[in-house]
């Protein structure tokens, strides 16, 4: 009897794992009874069924897809994977500012909530240009992965503010603080890009026992040319009292602040912010000129915030490992 059950039950626990694969054209003739094939991405989200145990992978064929997606809590695992050649073939964009949308938390193209959510070749852009806040992806998923994805804005282009997260091979534009939120990040093998001179990060740490940040590590550090007027820009500046953000094996260009960091504002002068860096390299490179309250890390400290020990976690997730499932 045992012999005869133990197939089955192989064959139980294959079926609960199986990934569900669902396919997005804006061409094709799919709509919400169908349970395979969708015209829009949020259509998807919306009424794709779920896998119990593996993942909904959501096909999306080359095409500029304007529309603003939700993935909501209830939806975890899913996975975005663009059929095209690069991210570029792939693009989800919306133009909304926070004061058309009525603040900064509402100008999202792409809102990210549900846990283990993966990206590949996907691009997401918020093109309201230099009009104050817009978000392109605000990010909140625990055991998060982006891998070869855009994001391109101008201010707030990327909230990453919640969750473990983990950003490889990808390429993110902006230009004041492009990158903010409280999430636990990693961006690794990346390009960050300053478009016009302002702050790289704005990290919202609020206490010492917090264990979020902010790591850019094997990435590289690009902006567009500084006029002869302008004044250069800064790896970040503390959002919140204790912001968190390290900089370590990447390179960085000559038009970097020799200073490195910024404060927030003129009444502290002294923050209590961890910046800190190790490894870098570049003209932008200037360890003896950094502001006095940041730090340089010795390669021990460093080994800390390796993405494998960085966003490990009770869990013991690996962030390596599962990107390197993506295709």
């Amino acid at each position: 009897m045992r012999t005869l059950l133990l197939p089955l039950v192989l064959l139980s626990t294959t079926a609960l794992t199986q990934d569900v694969h669902i396919k997005v054209d804006p061409s094709g003739h799919g709509g919400i009874t169908s349970t395979t094939d969708y015209t829009t991405i949020q259509q998807a989200l919306d009424h794709a069924p779920e896998a119990p145990h593996g993942r909904t992978i959501i096909e999306i064929v080359p095409g500029t897809y304007h529309e603003r997606i939700n993935v909501t809590r209830n939806r975890s695992r899913i996975t975005l994977l663009g059929l095209g050649k690069d991210p570029s073939e792939v693009v989800i964009t919306a133009s909304q500012n926070a004061k058309s949308a009525g603040g900064t938390f509402f100008t999202a193209t792409a809102e990210i909530d549900g846990d283990s959510f993966e990206a590949d070749n996907v691009t997401f852009e918020n093109t309201a240009g230099p009009t104050g806040q817009a978000v392109a992806a605000a990010v909140r998923s625990d055991r998060a992965i982006f891998k070869r994805c855009r994001f391109l804005g101008d201010q707030d282009t990327l909230f990453a503010d919640f969750g473990r997260q983990y950003y490889v091979d990808s390429y993110i534009a902006g230009g004041t603080d492009f990158i903010f939120g409280n999430a636990t990040a990693v961006f690794d093998r990346s390009e960050l890009h300053e478009i016009h001179n302002g702050f790289l990060t704005a990290q919202s740490r609020t206490s010492l026992d917090q264990t979020t940040g902010y790591v850019i590590d094997h990435s590289r550090v690009t902006n567009d040319p500084t006029p002869p007027s302008g004044t250069s820009f800064s790896l970040g500046r503390p959002w919140r009292a204790y912001s968190r953000v390290i900089v370590m094996n990447t390179e960085l260009p000559a038009d970097l602040n020799p200073e490195g960091w910024s404060i927030w504002n003129k009444n502290d002068p002294t923050p209590k912010a961890f910046y800190a860096e190790y490894n870098n390299s570049g003209p932008g490179w200037l360890p003896k000129q950094r502001v006095a309250w940041s730090h340089q890390l010795t390669a021990k400290e460093a080994e800390a915030f390796s993405a494998q020990n960085f966003l490990r976690g009770e869990d013991h997730w690996d962030p390596i490992a599962e990107a390197a499932k993506l295709p």
